[in-house]
C-alpha cells in the first residue's frame, strides 16, 4: 500500500431511490473526476513521451502512482469508485501529482468529507481591485469600504467619504480601521459608544488575526497600537475573542447628527483577502433622511 491508505470498506449502506447511496455517488464522482483530470494533462509538461503518435495528453495510472506515491492498485480503486476511505494525505498527494487548482483540490477533498485546504498567505493588497471598487461605487447612498486581512482600508465609496471625511487624507500607513478607531479623535467623537465599540472591534480583529499574528505587518500594527493607545493595550492583554455579527451602530456626525446604521460584512469569493463593510440605514425614522442629506 502507498502513503496514507486505509482499508477497503466492505460495510453495507442503505440504498437511495436512484439505486445509489450518497456515499456511492460521491465515490463515483471522485473517480470520474480523477480520471478526467488525468486524461487532460499534457505529457510534455511532465517530460513524458507520447503514448502514441497522436496522443500527447493524458497520464497513465502507473505514472500518477509514481508521481503521487500512492500505489497503483489504490489509485485504480479510487478511479473505479470502490468502497474505500482515502485519507487526506492520499488526496493531497494526488492533487499535487495531477496539478489541481485550489478549487479542484477543495472539490476533491469535499467529495471525501474533508474541509478545504488551509489558505496560503495572501499577498498584501495595495488597493481594491477595479471590480471591487466598482461594486463599492454602485452602493450609492450607502457608506461602504473594503478592508484587507490586517484591516487596512484599501477602497471606499463617496458615501463613506461623506461619513468619514478623513479617509482620503490620512497617511497610507495609518489608513487602518483598528488604528483609526483607537487613535483618531474624529472617529472617537463620531462614536457615542466608543468604549463598547472599540472593544468589540478589538475582539473581532483578534478572532480573525490568529493565523497571521506572526507576520511582520501584524506585528508592526500591534506594536504601534500598544504604544499609541492605553485602551488598546489593556484590551489586547485581555485576549478576549468575539466573532463578527451584523449589528446596529450609532454614529454622531457633526453635520447631520445621530445616524443609526446596520453594519454588514461581505466577502468576495474571488478575493478572500478582502472584506466589504457596508452600512445601511435602520428603520429609525430620521436616519434615512439624515443619511440622504449627508451623502446627497
Amino acid at each position: 500500500m502507498g502513503i496514507g491508505e486505509d482499508a477497503v470498506n466492505t460495510s453495507s449502506a442503505s440504498t437511495s431511490i436512484n439505486g445509489m447511496t450518497g456515499g456511492e455517488q460521491r465515490r463515483k464522482e471522485l473517480g470520474d473526476f480523477l480520471r478526467a483530470r488525468r486524461g487532460q494533462l499534457d505529457r510534455d509538461e511532465f517530460g513524458l513521451p507520447p503514448v502514441a503518435r497522436s496522443r500527447r495528453t493524458g497520464l497513465r495510472r502507473e505514472e500518477v502512482s509514481y508521481l503521487s506515491g500512492v500505489s497503483v492498485t489504490w489509485y485504480t480503486w479510487l478511479e473505479q469508485g470502490r468502497d474505500t476511505n482515502p485519507s487526506r494525505q492520499v488526496l493531497d498527494a494526488l492533487a499535487g501529482a495531477l496539478r489541481l487548482t485550489p478549487a479542484e483540490h477543495s472539490y476533491v477533498l469535499s467529495l471525501a468529507g474533508f474541509a478545504a485546504p488551509a489558505p496560503t498567505e495572501a499577498p498584501m493588497v495595495i488597493g481594491a481591485p477595479p471590480e471591487v471598487q466598482r461594486l463599492l461605487d454602485a452602493l450609492v447612498g450607502y457608506p461602504a469600504f473594503a478592508i484587507t486581512t490586517d484591516w487596512s482600508i484599501v477602497g471606499w465609496n463617496p458615501a463613506y467619504a461623506a461619513l468619514y471625511p478623513h479617509v482620503s487624507s490620512v497617511p497610507d500607513e495609518d489608513r487602518n480601521l483598528l488604528w483609526l478607531v483607537f487613535t483618531d479623535p474624529y472617529v472617537r467623537e463620531m462614536l457615542p459608544n466608543w468604549d463598547r465599540d472599540s472593544r468589540r472591534f478589538l475582539t473581532e480583529f483578534r478572532a480573525e488575526a490568529g493565523p497571521r499574528l506572526g507576520s511582520p505587518e501584524f506585528a508592526t500594527l500591534i506594536a504601534r497600537l500598544q504604544e499609541a493607545s492605553e485602551p488598546f493595550r489593556i484590551g489586547w492583554a485581555s485576549r478576549d475573542v468575539q466573532g463578527f455579527s451584523s449589528r446596529e451602530r450609532l454614529f454622531h456626525h457633526p453635520k447631520v447628527g445621530d445616524l443609526l446604521l446596520e453594519e454588514h460584512r461581505l466577502a468576495p469569493v474571488d478575493h478572500p483577502e478582502l472584506h466589504l463593510v457596508v452600512y445601511t440605514p435602520t428603520a429609525e425614522a430620521d436616519t434615512r433622511e439624515r443619511l440622504s442629506r449627508l451623502v446627497g
